[in-house]
């Protein structure tokens, strides 16, 4: 949901680093007199820029309670512009129409998940790290992939793991959690990672962990990622004034899909025009210092008048 980025390890002692910063105020040209909307605030850092190129007042929406307290620490030198809102980013309609009545000037949403949660055991997204069986992006509701993972046939799991993650050793994966969950065997996320790995095989050394795919895809289960998206596009340009941008940054090609048909599909029937006929992606020396980026696609389109 947030941007991906450089981890607490790094030689930076931020939690992220946002993507396509430059891009995204480019496209939205933030001004003193506009209202805009981060849709998945995180750590603010696309927040931050946007206010410091001229954006008089930024709503910032996030559904990971512990990502919005941080926010609000971060930001706390741009309190007097800044609105923070607990909620998932496609209850966009009705924030802005509690909190900008008068319309919104851009939309942002960074979709996926942060490194501030990537990076955090505790949260049990990480494959390299022991930690609980939880993945979900707000943790006061909604079931954990524990409890998902304990009542889910291994067919409907295969469908889940090819689906979300592109992984084509499905079912293999899928027989083997199951397995593993019967007999008691998975109790943390690397030793789920562990059985993923067995069933995915592979060679000694390969560019991607073989648990990539499966873990993606279980992450898109727990959180629901790809439900609404399209619908939030729609709201998220409803929000919007005449003239009005929405900004959209996708890190795999589900999410890129959906908004990219969705786009489309309200160019043609003249709602917006499409400021980016293709996605804009990071540069090499941005990839370079930010090796999370490398995924990220951006897309933009403006509300016709």
């Amino acid at each position: 949901m947030t941007t991906p980025g450089r981890s607490r390890s790094s030689e930076s002692d931020r939690p992220h680093e946002p993507v396509l910063v430059g891009e995204v105020v480019s496209l939205l040209a933030p001004r003193p007199d506009g209202v805009y909307i981060d849709a998945t605030l995180g750590f603010g850092g696309h927040t931050r820029a946007l206010i410091g190129a001229g954006a008089g007042r930024v709503i910032g929406i996030d559904r990971d309670a512990d990502a919005l307290a941080m926010a609000r620490d971060e930001l706390s030198d741009l309190a007097a512009h800044l609105t923070f809102v607990h909620a998932d980013y496609r209850a966009i309609g009705a924030v802005a129409a509690a909190q900008a009545a008068s319309g919104v000037t851009g939309v942002l949403a960074d979709l996926g998940v942060s490194s501030m949660q990537l990076d955090d055991p505790a949260r049990g997204f990480s494959f390299r790290q022991a930690g609980p069986l939880d993945m979900r992006m707000d943790q006061s509701r909604g079931e954990s992939l524990a409890e998902k993972l304990a009542t889910v046939s291994e067919a409907e799991l295969a469908d889940v793991i090819y689906g979300f993650g592109e992984e084509r050793k499905s079912r293999r994966v899928a027989r083997a959690i199951v397995e593993a969950r019967d007999r008691g065997a998975l109790t943390s996320s690397t030793e789920l990672a562990s059985v993923v790995r067995r069933a995915a095989g592979g060679g000694e050394w390969q560019r991607v962990d073989p648990a990539t795919r499966t873990f993606q895809a279980l992450r898109i289960w727990v959180n629901g990622e790809l439900e609404g998206l399209d619908a939030f596009v729609e709201a998220a340009v409803g929000t919007l004034v005449p003239q009005g941008r929405l900004a959209v940054i996708a890190f795999h090609s589900l999410e890129d899909r959906i908004v990219k048909r969705t786009s489309r599909r309200l160019a043609a029937d003249g709602v917006v025009r499409l400021v980016t006929r293709r996605p804009i992606v990071p540069g090499d020396e941005e990839v370079a210092r930010n090796p999370r980026a490398r995924s990220a696609r951006l897309r933009a389109m403006e509300k016709v008048a």
